[in-house]
């Protein structure tokens, strides 16, 4: 009755009928090798370090993602975020599953919410894409993260900006040895290190990222 209500239009072409329809799902532009071994950018042949990641001290032992974070992802991914559209998180896992394969991981975090947004939003789509992922591949979710205090927006903010917002900004209390975090959209990486960090004091050896979208600079 909803949907007839409320017909369902894609995010992407507005067609009616899917949330994102068979044709968009297609034509978002995967991730694929060759990449930086570390951060998973993008490159000319495999490298271990590139010159996004070159001369940083990172918290994670890598980083993955699904699809380029271009124009259409974008809209996407506002729109998941901002209208509470949870059947995203469905399909964003599918993809992810598709294009990466499982990792090898004791469990699943994600970057926790600041609390405002959450009750705005109604829900957080990085811990939804956690847990369709830990069931598709068969791992435990913990909300192992916390937030020890709410900083700017990350959107707007150069690199070096980026990374000063959010250090500190996460705690944890426990770790297993290895961990698979998660978050919807990898930028400038600022984000997932933080919360890596946050992790590796709390006990993780080492601790893997993988996030929906990543957004491209270098080729």
């Amino acid at each position: 009755m909803l949907d007839l209500l409320l017909p369902q239009r894609c995010l992407g072409c507005a067609a009616a009928g899917a949330q994102l329809c068979g044709p968009c799902v297609s034509s978002l532009r995967r991730i694929g090798p060759p990449l930086c071994a570390r951060c998973g950018a993008p490159t000319a042949w495999p490298v271990a370090r590139c010159r996004e990641c070159a001369g940083r001290r990172l918290a994670y032992a890598s980083a993955r993602a699904a699809v380029e974070y271009d124009a259409p992802v974008r809209k996407i991914v506002a729109s998941w975020k901002e209208h509470g559209l949870r059947r995203m998180g469905v399909l964003a896992a599918e993809i992810v599953v598709d294009v990466l394969a499982a990792p090898r991981a004791d469990a699943v975090a994600f970057v926790p919410p600041e609390r405002d947004r959450r009750l705005r939003r109604g829900h957080h789509a990085p811990e939804v894409l956690a847990r369709e992922l830990g069931a598709r591949w068969g791992l435990p979710v913990a909300p192992l993260l916390a937030r020890t205090r709410t900083g700017r927006r990350q959107r707007g903010l150069t690199g070096p900006e980026r990374r000063a917002n959010v250090r500190g900004a996460f705690r944890a209390d426990r770790a297993p040895p290895r961990i698979l975090l998660v978050d919807d959209v990898y930028t400038t990486g600022a984000t997932v290190h933080a919360s890596a960090s946050a992790l590796r004091s709390a006990g993780a050896r080492r601790v893997e990222v993988v996030t929906f979208a990543r957004a491209i600079r270098i080729r």
